[in-house]
């Protein structure tokens, strides 16, 4: 509703003849943009993302569908836009706000890229959809790098770990705990599916400085940045998580700066139900966490999805500014969701809340706003002002031409690769394989010479064996003497002699027995 005091506001629509506005000094109290498919949720960012630039706030926003890169361009209205926008006595000049396009990709806009490090154990285990164990040894793995001083920059050094985690499993598992190889196979292929959705090019260098994103043009305006999402959507856990390690790095790198006259940043999460689609518990205690105390960063944070009853009740608390387009109720699931928002809000007494939000048309919403004392006002059946930038997307030739007059241009283009964990643990491994392959040879050597050695001793046995039968083949031989000695002939002819006197004997003998008889 109308504002009583003169604090700066942007404009939404019209609730009758009444402004509807978001004070801007309340605008890091966060918000939600709600509608089905379909009933104005992407004009609604657009003319927020606009109204935001030009009060000299920056803006971040993905644009899912492509549609929203539009806002680059100045609008062509039609006679129909033009009336509406003339009966809430706007200018309808047609303009557009700095634009600087993005693209995890790097094909539709400036490359994004984060280190490994930077986004760390618990949203890189988002990424990969792993279980508790696997996410319990990632986090160890991250240990061992810090513990050794390995950067970890890129995904080849994360898969160098790993492999090197493994391979040293006992030691590190005696003081951090029982690393299963199996629970590192399972990040290695999930490692490997991430790649394939092109998640290999989000990692490494020169890692995006959130001052190109929080900036101002000379003419003080916000820079409106639009991440190019339709492609990133194909692979939602990488996108929801890329979003989150955004949000998180605005909070552990801003100041304190409490309540400003305006935010620093209005970061829009579009499709936010992917950010809480099974989260796991301690994920979303972070998100809690970030929301809650991110605005007093001076960073408003609104939530663009389908039906409010996708954010988690600890969440929607923390949402004051509430722009409701219309849902459909045909299930009861969808019953449930309708009536959760429709007593989201302070009610109206000149209409039935759930009822009015069945009937919305095309730019027509519930808003509700915070006011001077923080206080959500009435909610207000409102005519959504129309955009002066172009409804629908930018040409290939106008996002190129955006591009090169981008102030980032030349910055994050070309992909650095400096010595990280990956060449370290390569030139370990080239050391030790080095080092055994010298062992190795200085052990064959040492065999080589041994065998040499034992082949000359035998060598030379046989040498000297042959040398000695030859010595004793050429030796004479000593001939047998014929000449008897003197003690031979003696016995010679004892021994004669002693035959012939028996042999007599013997005859006489024989001859005398046969005589007598």
């Amino acid at each position: 509703m109308a504002e009583t005091d003169a604090a700066p506001s942007l404009f939404l629509g019209r609730a009758g003849d009444d402004d509807v506005t978001l004070r801007l000094d309340r605008a890091n109290r966060h918000g939600v943009v709600a509608g089905a498919t379909g009933t104005g949720k992407t004009i609604t960012l657009q003319i927020m993302a606009q109204g935001f630039a030009e009060a000299g706030v920056p803006v971040f926003c993905a644009d899912v569908k492509g549609d929203l890169s539009g806002v680059s361009q100045p609008g062509q209205p039609s006679e129909k836009i033009l009336a509406r926008g003339r009966g809430m006595g706007l200018n309808m000049t047609p303009k557009a706000p700095p634009v600087v396009f993005w693209d995890l990709y790097g094909q539709k806009g400036h490359p994004i890229r984060a280190t490994v490090s930077d986004v760390g154990p618990l949203l890189l285990a988002r990424m990969l959809e792993l279980n508790d164990v696997q996410e319990g040894v990632l986090t160890v793995a991250f240990h061992v790098a810090d513990s050794e001083g390995l950067l970890l920059l890129d995904l080849d050094d994360l898969r160098s770990l790993l492999t090197y985690v493994a391979e040293n499993a006992d030691r590190i598992g005696r003081e951090v705990g029982h690393v299963a190889p199996a629970s590192i196979a399972a990040i290695q292929r999930a490692l490997l599916s991430l790649e394939k959705q092109g998640g290999k090019g989000f990692f490494g260098e020169p890692a995006l400085r959130l001052e190109d994103m929080i900036r101002t043009n000379l003419s003080g305006q916000g820079q409106v940045n639009v991440l190019a999402a339709d492609r990133l959507m194909n692979s939602p856990r990488l996108y929801a998580a890329f979003l989150l390690w955004l949000l998180s790095e605005l909070f552990e790198q801003l100041p304190e700066i409490g309540d400003p006259d305006k935010p620093r940043l209005v970061f829009f999460f579009d499709e936010a139900h992917l950010l809480f689609r099974d989260t796991p518990r301690p994920l979303l205690e972070k998100v809690e966490q970030v929301v809650r105390l991110i605005r007093s960063k001076g960073v408003g944070v609104y939530f663009v999805t389908q039906n409010p009853a996708d954010i988690p009740d600890s969440v929607l608390a923390q949402l004051g500014n509430r722009i409701q387009h219309a849902l459909r109720a045909y299930t009861p699931a969808e019953q449930r969701g309708l009536k959760a928002a429709s007593e989201s809000f302070r009610p109206n007494p000149e209409f039935d809340t759930a009822e009015a939000i069945q009937a919305l048309g095309v730019g027509e919403a519930l808003v509700s706003t915070l006011d001077a004392k923080g206080a959500p006002t009435v909610v207000a059946r409102t005519a959504i002002r129309p955009p002066v930038s172009r409804m629908g997307p930018a040409t290939d030739a106008e996002r190129a031409s955006v591009m090169a007059q981008s102030p980032v241009r030349g910055t994050y283009d070309t992909a650095l690769d400096r010595e990280s964990a990956h060449e370290v643990l390569t030139a370990r491994a080239a050391a030790a394989q080095a080092e055994t392959d010298r062992a190795e040879a200085s052990e064959a050597q040492a065999k080589a010479d041994a065998a040499a050695a034992k082949a000359r001793d035998k060598a030379e046995r046989e040498a000297d064996r042959e040398a000695a039968r030859q010595t004793r083949a050429r030796a004479p031989t000593r001939r047998a003497s014929n000449r008897q000695s003197a003690g031979e002939a003696f016995t010679k002819s004892m021994l004669r002699s002693v035959g012939s006197t028996l042999g007599r004997e013997l005859l006489r003998g024989v001859l005398g027995g046969l005589k007598r008889r």
